[in-house]
Parts: C-alpha cells; sequence; structure tokens
C-alpha cells in the first residue's frame, strides 16, 4: 500500500461509501480554525437522508455536538453510543505526497488526507453501515445514537488555570482531573469543551447510554486492535532552587546540578520501562509506563548561573500500576535531588476504569462473537495514548475502542495518513455485523 500514482478523483465505478468517505475528508476541520459548522452541516444532512433524528448540542460557544438516532423498538433498554471526533490534527503540507484535504486516491486505492485514519473514516463506517441495515429493513431492540463531538482541542481548548477536575461514578461527571491548568499540547487536552462538557448535559443523559465504541488504532498486522482502557496521562513539572552567581566561578548548590539529579532519576526510570518493552513480546506500549522530558525552562544570560530551573516531563501511566505509590516515587526522586525541589501537576488522571472483556459481560460477549464469527483476530490492548472513552468510561460507562484498520501502518497525526478503500469497505462490513448484536443485547438486570 504504498504510495502509487494518483487515480482519477471520483468515478462511476467508485463505491458510493468511499465517495462520501472522499468528501468528509475534503471538509477542512483542522486546527486551530477547523470549520465544524460544515462538518456538522454534512454529517446532519446524511443523517437526515437516513432517517435519523438529529439533535445539535451547543455545549459552549462554537463547540457543537451532532447526535443522530436510529430507535430502538424498546426505548426502556439503554442504547448504544458510537461516538466520533469531527476535527483533524495540523498538517505540514511540505511533507505530503499529495493535498492533505483533497482526499486523492492513487491507483492502489490509498486515499490521502488528514483525518484519513483518525478519525473520519469510523464516522462514515458507522453511517454506512446503518444505511445498509435500514436498507436492508432491519429493526433492533435497543436504540443506537452516534455523536459527533469537537474532541482535540488544539491550542483553542487550553483550560483556566487552577480548574479542578474528578470523575463522579456512576453517570455524572463532577470533575474530570486533580490539579491543573491544563496545557494547551495535543489531544489530551482535547474534550474539555466536547465530550466532558457533553456528559454534564442533559441531553446525555436523555441518551439512556449502555455501551459505548469509539476509535482506536490502525493494525499493522492481520491482527485487529481492540482498546479496553486507557493509560493515565499525567504531566509534571519539577522545580529546583539553587545558590546564584557569576558564571565564571564554581557556585556549590546550584539549582542546575539538582536538576541534573532529577532528570536523570526520570529518565533512568524511563529507560527501564523501555528495556521492559523490549525485552517481554507479549508486552505492549499500552502495558508500560511511558515517560519523556518534554520542557526544560531557566536561566537569564549565559554569565549568570540561576536560583531556579524547571523541567517538564510527559508521563502515561498504565492502570495496572499504583498510582499513589508511582506518585511516592517521584517524591523520592525529587527529595534525592536536594533541598528546594518541589514538583506540580499540570495533569493528573486519577480513573483507572477499564471495561470487561470477560467472556461473562454482555457487551463484551456480543461484540467478540461477532468477531468470531467474521474470522476477526483480535488483540487485546490498553491504549497508549487518550481518546474520549476514557470520559466515557471514567463517568460509569463501558466503551471500547475500536478502529476496524488491520494490515495498515499507524498514521494517525502523520505525513501522508492513508487508508485504503477496501480496508474502508471491510469495515462497514464489519460494523454492520456488530450493530446488530450490540443492539440485540438481552435485557440486563438493571433494565428490568
Amino acid at each position: 500500500m504504498a504510495p502509487g500514482k494518483q487515480g482519477k478523483s471520483a468515478g462511476a465505478s467508485e463505491n458510493p461509501s468511499v465517495t462520501l468517505f472522499r468528501e468528509y475528508l475534503r471538509i477542512d476541520t483542522v486546527h486551530p480554525k477547523p470549520d465544524y459548522d460544515a462538518a456538522v452541516q454534512f454529517l446532519e444532512r446524511v443523517g437526515t437522508d437516513l432517517g435519523l433524528e438529529c439533535q445539535k448540542v451547543e455545549v459552549c460557544q462554537g463547540r457543537v455536538v451532532l447526535v443522530l438516532t436510529w430507535p430502538g423498538t424498546n426505548p426502556r433498554l439503554r442504547s448504544i453510543l458510537l461516538n466520533s471526533h469531527t476535527d483533524v490534527v495540523p498538517v505540514f503540507e511540505e511533507h505530503w505526497t499529495y493535498p492533505p484535504f483533497e482526499a486523492v486516491k492513487d491507483s492502489q486505492g490509498n486515499i490521502y488526507a488528514r483525518g484519513a485514519q483518525d478519525m473520519k473514516c469510523v464516522s462514515i463506517q458507522y453511517l454506512e453501515a446503518i444505511r445498509r441495515l435500514k436498507a436492508e429493513g432491519k429493526s433492533f431492540a435497543r436504540t443506537i445514537h452516534l455523536s459527533f463531538v469537537p474532541a482535540l482541542g488544539r491550542a483553542v481548548l487550553g483550560m483556566a488555570n487552577g480548574t479542578r477536575l474528578a470523575w463522579k461514578r456512576g453517570g455524572g461527571v463532577e470533575d474530570a482531573f486533580t490539579h491543573g491548568s491544563f496545557l494547551p499540547t495535543d489531544e489530551e487536552v482535547g474534550g474539555h469543551k466536547g465530550m466532558v462538557m457533553f456528559l454534564q448535559r442533559p441531553e446525555f443523559k436523555a441518551l439512556n447510554v449502555g455501551f459505548a465504541l469509539d476509535e482506536g488504532l490502525a493494525s499493522p498486522s492481520d491482527t485487529y486492535s481492540v482498546f479496553y482502557g486507557e493509560k493515565s496521562p499525567w504531566w509534571i513539572k519539577v522545580k529546583c532552587t539553587g545558590s546564584p552567581g557569576h558564571g565564571s566561578r564554581f557556585i556549590t548548590n546550584t539549582a542546575a546540578e539538582k536538576l541534573h539529579k532529577v532528570i536523570t532519576s526520570f529518565l533512568g526510570f524511563r529507560e527501564s520501562e523501555k528495556q521492559r518493552l523490549k525485552s517481554n513480546t507479549s508486552l505492549t506500549l499500552g502495558d508500560v509506563t511511558s515517560l519523556n522530558m518534554t520542557m526544560l525552562e531557566g536561566g537569564v544570560s549565559f554569565n549568570v548561573v540561576p536560583s531556579e530551573m524547571a523541567v517538564g516531563f510527559d508521563i502515561r501511566i498504565p492502570p495496572t500500576v499504583d498510582l499513589k505509590a508511582f506518585e511516592e516515587q517521584v517524591a523520592a526522586w525529587c527529595r534525592a535531588a536536594g533541598d528546594g525541589v518541589t514538583y506540580e501537576f499540570h495533569q493528573k488522571c486519577m480513573d483507572q476504569q477499564i471495561t470487561s472483556t470477560e467472556e461473562s459481560d454482555p457487551w463484551w460477549k456480543a461484540f467478540s462473537g461477532v468477531c468470531r464469527d467474521m474470522k476477526l483476530p483480535l488483540k487485546l490492548e490498553i491504549f497508549p495514548a487518550a481518546t474520549d472513552s476514557r470520559y466515557i468510561r471514567a463517568a460509569g460507562y463501558p466503551a471500547l475502542g475500536f478502529s476496524p484498520m488491520n494490515r495498515t501502518p499507524v498514521l494517525l497525526h502523520d505525513h501522508n495518513e492513508f487508508l485504503n478503500e477496501d480496508v474502508f469497505l471491510r469495515g462497514i462490513d464489519i460494523y454492520a455485523r456488530l450493530l446488530p448484536a450490540l443492539a440485540s443485547v438481552p435485557p440486563l438486570p438493571a433494565e428490568g
């Protein structure tokens, strides 16, 4: 599936689902100025064409969540939520073979566009699976909702200093994280003006959600990745204070010396986790704690020894790790560096909820049963980064991350992001089997 010659932009022989996918890809929803209105209008048009109920929920100014609904025959049963986000990450066009918002399809059927994998493909696969099922005259007991949210955020979605968030289990959001000024970088800040606010709205409560599907990742192998949990993102800034002085002297007890000890401890742990992943082939990136030094601050002049320096770390912790014990380790590293070394959190997610993958669980039994019937080999994983699923799980709802793309390189956020049309169409086949199974899960004890 390497880049080939440019094919026709569209043709009479192209599958209509592929044509619709490429139309959606051409809507420029890239940050920092995503055209949310155009995306919502497009999706609302498709939903209306399918006979779905449409609802627009403005969670804050300029941020609309679109909900499309296919009512079930028994509204008392909890519903199925199919979530996807409408926005995409920035591009560096000079590194792209084809313009990233033209959805060029080459001679091998590879469709190049930002959002091809992350995650406009899934949005259209949901819709086209429903189109097929409705055309076949199908109906199901459980209602199916599709939510299209502004999820990634980027710099425009930074949160105010001092915001405190922590989840309340069982269907309400009290707060989402502890500590924080949420720094406006990458998708982990996103969702705060999308899914987080939507979960708090009465319109969400009215959806009566029982189970959710959200995005996953492509898989380069024959297997399909299914994500049942996510790492807890911690962003930590360590500040070191010490003796200042002239740059020509050997000042003792400097901030830089303490900073060096801090960095050595943190990066030493990073190396140990890296080697643990490398030496155990049964582990995935989601099973180990990733740690990266991402910021350095300090100094005013070449000839002045500063009195304060700081370093920032991005840490992603699997749900198998004792978070209290890990923070105690962080505190120990700082104490060992000397006096005047303190740390603060800029993000500290403490929720470690995972979705059951036991065959006794009715939702997993329905999902995995379809995959067995279709001979889809599954690989169960912890998501190495973060998606809206973490908010959904933390609010008390089971959720799986799943993007049906195998034999496909992982290219989300990368240059030349593409998805092959055959893989895309196969995904529609898969959802057309998954949705009936999930929407036909028998009434659960809590549903009477």
